[in-house]
């Protein structure tokens, strides 16, 4: 579990900030946005600033010139991995989630954070891609066996499982509600 570090003595208006950033990924449509908003709600209720970087909202403004080449994937984290850090350095918690499929790119987010001191939790949301096909409201799966679209992730392009998260659940650990529970508690 990543352990919290405050900035060297700084504090805005009497309050310690803390800079953390939890980066929830997973397999496409796997209720990992839903866990981040829940995620969200709840590191704010416990007192601590958080905004949440959602990966189709910001593929409509900052990264809206993104396709997704394996070199268009790579760039959409890097842009995101830089925002959420500057989030972290104004004392805001960022929680980012992420189709995030390789593994370069996430350690490539990692170190970008460890550079500037700020702690990186890697959240796995490892589910099964049957179940992921199960939830997606959007009907990607179906349309990616169809052959209508094409690089989806877990289909027809890799998803590279983290080797070494620092938070990793499974169904077994409950619906995206109880799972988003479970990590704040770990936070």
């Amino acid at each position: 579990m990543a352990s919290e570090r405050c900035r060297s003595g700084r504090s805005l208006g009497g309050h310690r900030f803390v800079r953390y950033d939890p980066v929830v990924h997973g397999p496409v449509r796997i209720g990992q946005v839903v866990g981040g908003g829940r995620g969200r709600a709840s590191t704010l209720a416990a007192g601590r600033p958080a905004y949440l970087l959602d990966g189709d909202n910001l593929r409509f403004g900052l990264n809206g010139d993104l396709g997704f080449s394996a070199a268009d994937r790579d760039e959409n984290v890097r842009r995101v991995a830089h925002v959420a850090r500057l989030f972290a350095d104004a004392g805001v918690v960022a929680i980012v989630p992420l189709i995030s499929p390789y593994r370069a790119a996430r350690q490539l987010a990692r170190s970008l954070h460890e550079a500037a001191d700020v702690v990186f939790a890697e959240v796995f949301v490892d589910t099964p891609l049957e179940i992921c096909e199960q939830r997606d409201p959007k009907g990607l799966y179906a349309k990616a066996r169809a052959g209508e679209i094409k690089g989806m992730t877990g289909i027809d392009d890799p998803y590279e499982a983290p080797l070494d998260p620092e938070h990793r659940f499974t169904p077994a650990d409950g619906d995206p509600a109880a799972v988003a529970k479970l990590l704040i508690s770990r936070l």
